[in-house]
């Protein structure tokens, strides 16, 4: 069966957008884009539209592609200051000169609803923030709302970047199960892959999962992004996983609306935690 991630993406926002209502302000969120590059842009526009549709004013930051790291920093400090700000990103990749993390970190923490700042992810690994890494929050959800059981499962996290695997192992654990992580120095990795009940895959790279690498009956996750001649494509082969998997998230489609509506989950916690 494949997981449709609109409808679920659809249901989170309706959440969202009730949660607006019930506040006192109209919440703002911003992302910061440098440079001009289309499929950024196209991203922006996706949130910006998205945010809109249920009621968050969108702030679209955009800076000239040769501004320099100490003046991001100076006007990101500028729209910390923001009334009813309740969040804010940047949008990545960044051009070369910049210094990404140090822009980041420029981010207030409570603001920092993209969690990748080093404050706010210290925060999430010591179970402190009320607030996460939307793609491993996305994959929960995903559980959460297929009513798919991680008891005795055999579960297997595929890459360990910092915005879907490290995290979502972290989570799945603090669920109390058990969780086999694979990166590029794991040996057994086909062993790993077909005995998996669950497997979840963040390493964006292409068609990486096939049917024969996996057992009848998984359930496939997949939360990585890599594009081919100009196409965006998933770590899954969905014309074969499909006929093996008894569940099976697409790319597009899946894991990726579901981001965009748990970021903006993430804005509305901001915005009730400044109503306390």
């Amino acid at each position: 069966m494949i997981i449709d991630g609109k409808k679920i993406r659809d249901d989170i926002l309706n959440e969202v957008k009730a949660s607006v209502q019930l506040l006192s302000f109209v919440p703002v969120f911003c992302d910061i884009l440098v440079g001009d590059d289309q499929v950024s842009a196209q991203y922006v526009r996706m949130k910006e539209k998205t945010a809109e549709s249920v009621g968050i004013k969108f702030r679209r930051a955009d800076f000239s592609i040769t501004i320099t790291t100490e003046e991001l920093i100076d006007e990101i400090e500028n729209l910390n200051r923001v009334p009813h700000i309740c969040g804010i990103i940047v949008q990545l990749p960044l051009p070369s000169h910049l210094d990404t993390q140090s822009i980041i970190n420029a981010i207030k923490t409570e603001l920092d609803v993209d969690c990748l700042g080093d404050s706010a992810s210290k925060l999430f690994y010591e179970n402190k923030n009320p607030i996460g890494f939307p793609a491993a929050l996305s994959c929960m959800k995903i559980f959460d709302y297929m009513k798919i059981d991680l008891r005795d499962k055999n579960i297997v996290v595929l890459g360990q970047g910092m915005l879907v695997g490290k995290p979502v192992a972290h989570l799945i654990r603090n669920r109390g199960f058990d969780v086999n992580t694979i990166n590029s120095k794991t040996e057994n990795i086909d062993e790993l892959l077909k005995n998996a009940d669950i497997i979840i895959s963040g390493i964006g790279h292409g068609k990486f999962i096939t049917a024969n690498k996996i057992k009848e009956g998984a359930i496939v996750i997949d939360a990585g992004t890599s594009e081919d001649s100009g196409s965006v494509i998933g770590d899954v082969d969905l014309d074969s996983v499909e006929k093996v998997a008894s569940y099976v998230s697409p790319t597009p489609g899946g894991v990726g609306p579901v981001t965009v509506a748990m970021l903006l989950k993430n804005v509305i916690k901001v915005a009730q935690k400044k109503l306390l």
